[in-house]
């Protein structure tokens, strides 16, 4: 039983390390997501608020999504990360802020 535990975390550890990069990235892809896709449902689309929480909530809790309305952004956070997107035109759309 020991070998298969140890054998577990070996391959376990394997696989971080080939998928380092792509954990890494992970925690920022929680609240660009979010914020983008909100942005372009509640300004694109034009959907109530209540309606675009519902289609970007995740497993994985933001621990914030405000929206301003007067500048037609959004504002998300989640893992530690923060990521801002608004809208930039009826051609345009949404757009991830820097």
């Amino acid at each position: 039983m020991k070998r298969l535990g140890l054998l577990m975390v070996v391959v376990l550890l394997g696989w971080a390390w080939l998928e380092r990069q792509a954990l890494v990235d992970f925690p920022g892809i929680l609240s660009a997501y979010s914020a983008k896709e909100y942005c372009s449902c509640r300004f694109v689309m034009g959907f109530e608020q209540a309606y675009c929480r519902a289609y970007v909530k995740q497993w994985l809790p933001l621990s914030e999504l405000e929206e301003n309305s007067q500048l037609r952004s959004v504002s998300a956070a989640g893992l530690g990360q923060d990521s801002r997107a608004a809208w930039q035109g009826a051609q345009e759309g949404c757009r991830l802020l820097p």
